[in-house]
């Protein structure tokens, strides 16, 4: 068996990103940059005041105050420029570009305005609320990096650097394959020893959550040449196929044969994890394959420990694995040491920070539990006792 690291790092040794397409900037929430955005111009482009008030020179106005300024002119965002008139002010409105040789604001509410005149208290200091040109980017400057995910921020950021359109990772497509003659669908009619699928949904929508796109294949019966035909059928136009179930080596397991009859090359299987030991990864040609074991917290563990950072590494994903976080354990954990242990748990906030409360109940077979789970907690190999307050890793599964 593989460690966990050294399966990962096999896992996406093996990855090379997927072609590029340009879309429409409204379409490129949550996709990955193919490119670097450069700033065209300086960002700001001018120099503008960060507050409603006047606009003058410093050096017109020294010595002691009150000082009484007359004011000339004004300058509006959007509107034409005024000149600034030696020894006077300009009145001004945030966002509005200085008038030439202005370099200095006063705040509105630390002037005293009558008719055409104000007074201020002391003599404005030099480059007081004002927003200089190129502050934010300089012309040239990198913006945004290929491998960036663009969140809502990124977005408006190439808004800002003029692109109507960015060049964007292509999606992975990912097929998704459940097995077992025990299965029926949601709100399908109930039989004895039936069970309601949920692990095809968490893994699509995880999927999704993750950039790609997906399609859910019909139910694989316990069938070997069944299964050797859903698989081939699967692999067709996949740049991703995850199969559920069948990967143990049980006498109705029938997905790892039909992995393999279907062409498929396995790189390795079985992980030194709890939960999740039997997993298959493999290729077909260009075609990653993902066989995750049936017990749905397992199926959810894997599919988040591997199966997400291969679809960020098709992708381009510059940051394909999720943070870590150094969290303090509420509890005392005793347990056999031997494989690296991911344990399902909700996250409080004390005086000292971040704690993680392990949930109760942590079999593989567990639904509800990855329901309310918040964060895993990352037990190593050779741990055999956590104390109470200890610090351990934790993934957040938003990050996930």
């Amino acid at each position: 068996m593989l460690t966990f690291a050294d399966a990962l790092a096999r896992l996406l040794a093996s990855t090379t990103p997927l072609g590029a397409e340009r879309v429409a900037l409204d379409d490129a929430f949550a996709r990955v940059l193919a490119e670097d955005l450069v700033a065209p111009a300086p960002m700001p482009a001018f120099d503008y005041s960060a507050m409603d008030g006047y606009a003058l020179r410093s050096n017109d106005h020294l010595g002691a105050g009150p000082l009484r300024i007359p004011v000339v002119g004004e300058s509006a965002a959007g509107r034409a420029l005024p000149e600034l008139a030696p020894g006077s002010a300009c009145r001004i409105f945030t966002g509005a570009r200085l008038p030439a040789g202005a370099d200095a604001v006063v705040m509105q509410e630390h002037a005293e305005r009558a008719g055409d005149t104000i007074t201020i208290a002391a003599a404005p200091k030099l480059g007081a609320h004002i927003r200089r040109k190129g502050a934010d980017l300089e012309q040239g400057a990198i913006a945004l990096g290929r491998g960036m995910r663009l969140t809502p921020g990124k977005v408006a950021l190439a808004a800002a650097l003029d692109r109507p359109q960015v060049l964007v990772a292509r999606r992975p497509v990912v097929t998704v394959l459940c097995s077992g003659d025990e299965l029926r669908s949601p709100g399908e009619a109930a039989i004895p020893g039936s069970v309601t699928e949920s692990n095809g949904y968490f893994v699509a929508a995880q999927a999704r959550a993750a950039g790609a796109i997906v399609r859910v294949a019909p139910f694989v019966r316990d069938d070997a040449e069944i299964a050797r035909v859903a698989v081939a059928d699967a692999l067709r136009g996949a740049d991703v196929v995850v199969t559920i179930g069948g990967v143990s080596v049980g006498d109705h397991d029938v997905i790892r044969p039909a992995l393999e009859a279907a062409g498929v090359t396995l790189d390795f299987w079985r992980v030194k994890i709890k939960p999740g030991k039997p997993l298959a990864v493999g290729r077909a040609g260009h075609t990653h394959v993902i066989g995750l074991p049936g017990n749905p917290a397992s199926a959810s563990l894997t599919f988040l420990l591997f199966g997400v950072p291969l679809l960020r590494a098709l992708q381009g994903d510059a940051a394909p694995l999720p943070a870590r976080l150094r969290v303090s354990i509420a509890t005392e954990i005793r347990r056999e040491a031997g494989r690296e242990e991911f344990r399902r748990a909700v996250l409080e906030r004390s005086d000292a920070g971040l704690v993680a409360r392990l949930l109760a109940n942590q079999d593989s077979g567990a639904v509800k539990s990855f329901a309310e789970a918040e964060a895993l907690v990352v037990i190593p190999a050779e741990r055999d006792h956590v104390a109470a307050g200890e610090l351990l890793d934790v993934i957040r599964l938003a990050d996930a």
